[in-house]
Parts: structure tokens; sequence; C-alpha cells
């Protein structure tokens, strides 16, 4: 991208005879409108299910998608400003519609063990199933405003993270009351509860301001209302390893574990950015959102940390694109993802092991489900290279394409619970165009698919026995933008 690029007017008609008001207040209206049909269609469907880097999306907007998530420098269509808010003033009077459809295809197995739930052991199976439920429908809506000549308004509503599993055979053989009479026992489900899974739903509204200076830098802000909401099924087998149950002394189920239907949480964060244009043929991009602290999900506060805590990790993208010639830009995009320091999802399961109920000569109720450092999915943090082409041949058509590459953030000691949100993907291959119509508006298409990942360990309930967890995917997703 050169300096013309970052020199061109931006100025909208300002507010200033009816009709202007008139025409702003309709799309006000119906970018409303619009904003409130996604966020009915993405609480109506279920989770983005995994989705790819970690339970984050490979990318961000059909354009970003078809380049595997890379060039967030220059972007000029308006759900860009969910990835880097400073890229508003590139895309004023656009709206942009779409959907993808995506496709999580998992699988998990489980090998011949030889204690079969004898000597405290819990065993799964030997189980290989593949999940459930494998078709997710996630929308996208944005518009941006003009305000004066440098400066813009951006709002942009999205899914970008989640999990999903259902397990509906299988089962698990342990000793249902320890040392009790009771025999040991074959019951179904994966963890001996019935159908077991997750369904986590994100969703995003960014209203972003942004500037720019001198013809060659763009600066954004951008405020990020955060909506989860969460259900888990067939894991109650865990309730003697709860807070709830460890500190009554073995008196009180919890009732906040399993099975209670979908939970909702809010929050807010901030994301800031900015797009600087370097000499002639190149840009330099970058974008850092804040950890957002979600509310408690009070129907699950004794299985994850912190009596319910499940925030949203920071994450932070920088982006270089060089012009290689008239009608081709490649770009170099690097994106980081701090899992770790959410509790829920970063906290080992190995922290379960400081739990009385566990281990008996252990006085630490922390490490217990739900505890003030409960054991969790053990992710690390993840980052993520990519790389992508776009390639104009002409006035109308530009094609795309991308490959990103991050290693998966689940460790081998962390199989057991991660069963129920097989993250495991690193590799994305990504294609996609743009048909441009003679008014201004664009027509957008992607296809990403991810190769197959995996990782195995042993089970920590069952030192005999291997856990392997598995997924590949693919998406479809189109989107409309028009330009006002």
């Amino acid at each position: 991208m050169g300096a013309d690029d970052y020199s061109m007017d931006i100025a909208r008609p300002l507010i200033n005879t009816p009709a202007d008001i008139a025409y702003r207040i309709r799309w006000v209206l119906l970018t409303i409108a619009l904003l409130c049909l996604a966020v009915g269609l993405l609480l109506a469907v279920s989770g983005t299910a995994s989705a790819t880097n970690g339970y984050f999306t490979h990318g961000t907007g059909t354009k970003n998608k078809g380049m595997a998530g890379a060039g967030i420098s220059g972007a000029d269509d308006s759900i860009s400003v969910a990835n880097n808010p400073a890229a508003a003033v590139f895309a004023v009077g656009k709206l942009d519609v779409g959907g993808a459809l995506f496709s999580p295809l998992r699988s998990y197995s489980t090998s011949a063990s030889l204690a079969n739930g004898q000597g405290g052991a819990f065993t799964i199976g030997p189980n290989n199933l593949d999940s459930a439920r494998e078709y997710f429908v996630i929308p996208h809506v944005a518009y941006v405003w003009g305000i004066g000549a440098n400066s813009a308004l951006g709002v942009a509503f999205y899914g970008r993270g989640g999990m999903n599993t259902k397990w509906e055979a299988g089962n698990a053989t342990f000793d249902p009351d320890g040392p009790g009479p009771a025999s040991v026992m074959t019951l179904p489900g994966t963890f001996g509860a019935g159908t077991a899974g997750v369904d986590l739903s994100q969703a995003f509204l960014d209203v972003a301001y942004a500037s720019k200076v001198g013809g060659r830098f763009a600066w954004g802000a951008a405020l990020v209302f955060a909506l989860q909401s969460f259900e888990a099924y067939g894991i109650g087998t865990f309730a003697g390893f709860t807070e709830t149950f460890a500190m009554s002394g073995g008196t009180v189920f919890p009732d906040s574990l399993s099975d209670n239907g979908h939970e909702f949480s809010t929050g807010v964060g901030a994301k800031l950015g900015f797009d600087a244009a370097l000499g002639d043929s190149a840009s330099l991009a970058a974008m850092y959102q804040t950890k957002i602290g979600m509310s408690e999900l009070d129907a699950y506060s004794d299985l994850f940390a912190q009596d319910g805590g499940f925030d949203i990790p920071a994450n932070a993208r920088i982006g270089l694109t060089f012009k290689a010639s008239e009608g081709l830009s490649i770009s170099f995009d690097v994106e980081h993802i701090w899992y770790s320091d959410v509790d829920s999802v970063g906290n080992a399961f190995a922290n379960l092991f400081t739990c009385p109920t566990v281990n008996s000569m252990s006085t630490d109720f922390s490490g217990c489900f739900g505890g003030s450092n409960g054991a969790g999915f053990g992710w690390d943090d993840m980052t993520i290279y990519k790389v992508g082409i776009e390639w104009n041949t002409g006035s109308d058509w530009t094609w795309r394409a991308g490959y990103s590459n991050g290693s998966q953030p689940i460790p081998d000691t962390e199989v057991l619970l991660n069963i129920v949100a097989p993250a495991v993907i690193e590799d994305h291959i990504a294609l996609g165009f743009t048909k441009k119509r003679g008014n201004g508006n664009e027509f957008n298409v992607s296809f990403m698919y991810a190769l197959e990942g995996k990782q195995s360990g042993i089970n920590p309930f069952d030192p005999t026995q291997d856990i392997e967890i598995k997924m590949h995917q693919w998406e479809l997703e189109v989107s409309y933008s028009w330009r006002f």
C-alpha cells in the first residue's frame, strides 16, 4: 500500500439539511436492526465449536479469512474494525453483512486399560467416537460512518470464539463410591454420566473510533462488548472433586457443575490499533485487545475456577503488507493469544490432585473444581504466524490465498478434560475472492480448510490408558458489502 492510499479523502457530507438527517437516521436504524438480527442468529445457533486457533477464529471478515487471517494492514472493509479499529478510516460508508458455514469434525479414542476401573482408576471406554453437531452458522455485520474529513466511527458485530462437542455414546468404568460397598460399574457416557459435551458461544460488539494523521498514519480505539453463553452436560461424575463437596466433608453435592442448561455472562474490554504507511510500497499495522473480565457463570460455579469465572483472554496482532507490484500484495501477520492468563482455561488439570477428596493427605481446597485455583483445561498461550497474498486481476476481480500455523495449546498432560474441547488445530489453508459490482458494491467469498490436528496423552485417573483427541475443519463464508 502506498502513500496515496493513506491520503485519500474520507470525508462524507456533514449533516446540514433535512435530507442528510433522514439519510443518516435511516442507516443508523438499519445498522441497529441488522445488529439485532445478528445477535438473534448467533444465540439461536450453537457455539463456534472449538474454532481453529484454540477457540478463536482464524480471522474475522471474509477478506481477512480468505488470507488465513493475514492482511490486517490496509484492510478496506467495515468488518475489519474487529481486527484493527484503525481500519475504520479506510471503510467509510461501507455496510458489510455476511455469514459462515463452519464444520469442525472432532473425535477421540481411548486405549484398552489394565485397570478397568479397579483400584480407584477411572477408565474411559475403550471408546472411539465422533462428536455430533458438525455444522454451525456464524453471522457478522458492520458499518462505518465518516466524521468530518479525517475521522470515522464504526460498529461491528461478530462471533469470534467458542467450543462445542457432543459425545452421544461410549462408557466409563469406575467405582462410584470409592472404598464404599458398591462394586466397580460400567456406566454410559464418556464420563459415565450420559451424553457429555459443552457448548460455548461468544459474541462481540465493537464500537470503534479512528482518525487519520498526516495522510500516512491512522489510529483507532474501540470498546468491546462481549456476551457469552455456556452449557455443560454429562460431567456430573466429577461432583466429588468440587470445592462444594470437599469443604462439606462429603455431605453436600454440587448443584452448579453439570446439566444446568445455558448460562450467560457479559463483559467489556478495549482495543487499540494503528495502521501506518512505510514508504510507497509497504504498510505496518498492529492491534492489542485487553483481557475481558466476564461476569461469573453462576450455573457452573462448581466447574470453573473462581466460582464460575470464564474471562476472555487478551490478544495482539501485528501485520506487514508489501505491494509487490501494481496488482499484487503480500502480507505477513503474527497473532498471540494469552490463554494461560485465564484461570479456568490455563490452570492445569493437575491442580485437582491437591483437592482433599482426590488426595487425602491434602488440606488445600483451592485446586478443587470451582476453587480459587481450580483445575482447568491447562491451555498454553498460542502464537500464530500467517502469510497471505491478494491479487487484483482487473477492475472487477480480486483473488486471495493464505496459510497460517500455530502450535496448538493443549499439552499431552491435559487430554482428559479436553475431550470436551479438542482444540488441536495448527494449520489453516485459505482461498477467497471479491467480485466488485459497477456501483461499488462487492461480493466476497472465502474458504478455509484446517488440516487434522491431534494430541495424545495418559489418562491421569488411569495411567494404564492412553487418550487421543483429533479434529479437522472447513468453513465457507459469503458476504456482501454496500458502499453509500
